[in-house]
């Protein structure tokens, strides 16, 4: 173990590189992955301390916040014989103060569910002061009251209306505590979903009368679905989009990671070759050479391990107001999350270190102490064209090809992720183009576009503006398919309307009326469904009558319903997601824009061209891309930094003769810098391949393949090169200074 530790301090630099590499795919396991673990905690815990025996909700949706039931449902709950209690809940998220996403729960003032909100400063929810003071109450979590640094009697905004925060309050439970309570009605005005509640908690007298209640709900509403809190718990799908989120960002870092980790200890054993040789000359046997290679690798992983939960520890410190928010802090890092970071560079060791391991193991000892640098005496092949830097590359053809693969993986992953985010951004905006709107209209201040809950009755002001030739509402939201294990995308317009006229029925007919759905040709193959069928959707069944085409990969893989049944399905009746706007005139398109705006501040309008781009949900994904973008780039560089550092360090003697010959630091910084830029041209073009060779398998995959829309544009590959030439430059910068630095003397005395 001491020949591993020193073997590694002498080489400082390399080791400290490496180690970098590794920490940062440690760093968004341990990070990302407990924001991740806290929302599916926060949702178990939040559950099972209601203290309640059963939940009824909505089936299938992919998130508490999705579901809807009729809050009139409450009173046959109570009347059943074997019911003790029964609490509605609504839970949303929406903008609030500084924070993107923050999250809302409305309850009843009867609720039994109440009585776990420990008030801790200023009065209950439902106090007489809190009821008789000016301004809508609100009680906020003590974690949310501390992020936003609020405190009894300060407003706080929620959407685009303002609050008074009437008490501070305490759970146990970081999610809960990381959110706030309105009154119900409150919190129905504010999501916009009218006499709905998002589930039923209900609380026995016997829980052994389970059974009876289960058959008799299931009989009176067949369309909702009973279950435990556990098991509901268990069926809430965003914790896990979340992980799988996390891992595809850290699980990119780890690859490269390993790349580099593989390119620094080939190097070690290169740079080692005599020194291996007499090791082997003195009577070291090879499995006794490999174990020494591999122990290296792996204290390597294990260190930058350490370092890897330590800088995921320190992001969770410094973001931990914004954590605070998703239920998450730097304590609550668990221990099954250490433990699969440690697992992953464990394996990270084995991966990176075993082929120059074996390598340097099956070195022949003659062969070995006669190795002068460069090849580990392989003869030295030439290409018949090309110059100096080309010419280095392809000497050492394994090192260039492992440090093509980290650029290539690094602009591969950030041009698959822009091309399929600009597809999506252009489906949406063909979504008001195939409606000839030229305006589009959300909610203003939402924290998602599927949580915009626009009034009717503003449908008919906009109507009312003499620019305006027609005004179209539409719903749009998704839900899970159990049935295939996908999610289907749901837009609902009224059958009489311009907008629905855009989707082609290529089989049957289109919507007459309500019970009713058009579905896309791809979902018509994937569940072998025809007009005639039927179509079950969160336990509601409806009738299809024709299949249609849009040219729009999402839309051919999800559904179209009449507007009454898509806002009976999202428990907004009389509210619409979205207005489709056209005017008479498109050159009035920006004034009618701001006439929209001014008539209720609850509006956004914008042009069809920009309402994507201002979409929250696409804000969201471009910060997304610019965090993979970020991480890739710094771990990509490391590796081309590694790279570069070790070419210097092998060809010492050589820039020790040139620097003799004459050549001056200038000259040595530009064939240095000339060889990174050639690596990053040549790295660009391999991940150009690598990026379509990522969506052609994205595209493939079952159920999921279908939504995704992707555009090369010039703009994408311009980038893509871009970024390659950005990581040559980071990651040749020092090393050709470092080079330039190199006296000739000590140079041509280095072996």
């Amino acid at each position: 173990m001491k020949m591993v530790i020193r073997n590694l301090l002498r080489r400082k630099t390399r080791t400290l590189l490496t180690l970098l590499g590794i920490s940062v795919g440690v760093a968004a396991i341990i990070g990302l992955g407990t924001m991740a673990e806290g929302l599916d905690a926060g949702y178990d815990s939040m559950l099972s301390g209601s203290n309640a025996d059963l939940v009824l909700s909505q089936p299938d949706v992919m998130d508490i916040s999705m579901s809807s039931v009729e809050a009139e449902i409450a009173n046959e709950l109570e009347a059943m014989p074997e019911v003790e209690e029964v609490s509605g809940m609504l839970q949303g998220f929406m903008q609030a103060e500084a924070s993107p996403v923050f999250f809302i729960f409305g309850y009843s003032e009867d609720s039994f569910i109440l009585d776990r909100f420990n008030i801790i400063r200023g009065t209950g929810l439902y106090d007489r002061a809190a009821q008789q003071g000016k301004g809508k109450p609100v009680i906020l979590g003590s974690a949310a009251a501390e992020s936003f640094k609020k405190d009894v009697g300060d407003s706080i905004r929620l959407g685009s209306s303002t609050y008074r925060v009437v008490g501070i309050y305490q759970t146990g439970q970081s999610f809960e505590d990381g959110g706030s309570v309105l009154p119900l009605e409150e919190a129905q005005i504010l999501l916009g979903k009218s006499r709905q509640v998002s589930l039923f908690y209900i609380r026995l007298k016997d829980n052994a009368e389970r059974e009876s209640v289960q058959s008799r709900v299931e009989r009176r509403w067949p369309d909702l679905t009973l279950s435990s809190t556990s098991e509901y718990a268990d069926q809430q799908v965003m914790g896990d989009f979340m992980k799988v989120y996390v891992w595809v960002i850290a699980g990119l870092a780890i690859v490269l990671g390993g790349v580099g980790m593989a390119n620094a200890q080939l190097m070690a054993v290169f740079e080692r070759t005599r020194e291996i040789g007499v090791l082997r000359a003195v009577g070291w046997t090879r499995k006794r050479v490999l174990r020494m290679i591999l122990l290296e690798a792996l204290v390597v992983s294990v260190i930058g391990g350490l370092l890897g939960i330590g800088l995921g520890w320190l992001f969770l410190v410094i973001s931990s107001d914004f954590m605070a928010l998703f239920g998450t802090s730097s304590t609550n890092i668990g221990i099954d999350l250490i433990i699969q970071a440690v697992v992953t560079v464990l394996l990270l060791g084995l991966a990176g270190g075993l082929y120059p391991a074996m390598r340097a193991a099956n070195l022949q000892p003659i062969e070995a102490l006669r190795y002068e640098g460069g090849t580990a005496g392989e003869h030295v092949r030439r290409l018949p064209f090309g110059g100096m830097a080309l010419q280095s590359l392809w000497q050492r053809a394994l090192r260039t090809s492992l440090t093509l693969v980290v650029i290539g993986l690094t602009v591969g992953a950030i041009m698959a992720l822009e091309a399929t985010l600009r597809g999506t951004a252009q489906s949406m905006t063909e979504l008001a183009r195939g409606a000839d709107a030229e305006i589009m209209v959300r909610q203003a201040e939402i924290a998602d576009t599927s949580m915009s809950a626009i009034d009717q009755r503003l449908t008919s002001k906009i109507q009312a503006l003499p620019e305006v030739a027609n005004v179209s509402g539409l719903i749009f939201t998704a839900t899970m398919l159990p049935d295939t294990g996908g999610f289907l995308i749901i837009q609902g317009y009224s059958p009489h309307e311009q907008a629905i006229q855009r989707f082609n029925i290529v089989e049957g007919e289109g919507l007459s009326g309500n019970h009713q759905v058009i579905i896309g040709r791809s979902i018509a193959e994937s569940m072998n469904k025809g007009p005639g069928d039927t179509l079950e959707i969160s336990g509601n069944r409806y009738r299809v009558t024709g299949v249609y085409e849009s040219g729009i990969g999402w839309e051919d893989a999800g559904c179209v319903m009449t507007l009454r049944d898509g806002q009976s399905f999202v428990g907004r009746p009389r509210k619409v997601t979205m207005l489709a706007v056209r005017v008479s005139d498109p050159s009035q398109a920006e004034a009618v824009v701001e006439k929209i705006n001014a008539i209720d501040p609850q509006l956004h309008a914008a042009l069809a061209g920009e309402f994507v781009e201002q979409m929250p949900d696409m804000e969201s994904s471009d910060a997304m891309m610019t965090g993979i973008s970020m991480l890739t780039i710094i771990v990509g560089g490391l590796g081309v930094m590694n790279t570069m550092l070790m070419a210097v360090v092998e060809r010492t003697r050589e820039i020790g003769v040139l620097r003799a010959l004459g050549w001056r630091r200038r000259a040595v910084l530009k064939m240095i810098l000339k060889e990174a830029f050639l690596l990053g041209i040549l790295g660009g073009l391999v991940g150009i391949a690598i990026a379509f060779l990522l969506v052609g398998a994205i595209k493939m995959a079952p159920m999921v393949g279908d939504v995704f829309n992707v555009i090369w544009e010039l703009s994408v590959f311009t980038r893509a090169i871009g970024v390659a030439l950005a990581l040559a430059l980071v990651g040749g910068l020092y090393p050709a200074y470092r080079a330039t630095r190199l006296l000739p003397v000590e140079a041509l005395r280095y072996e």
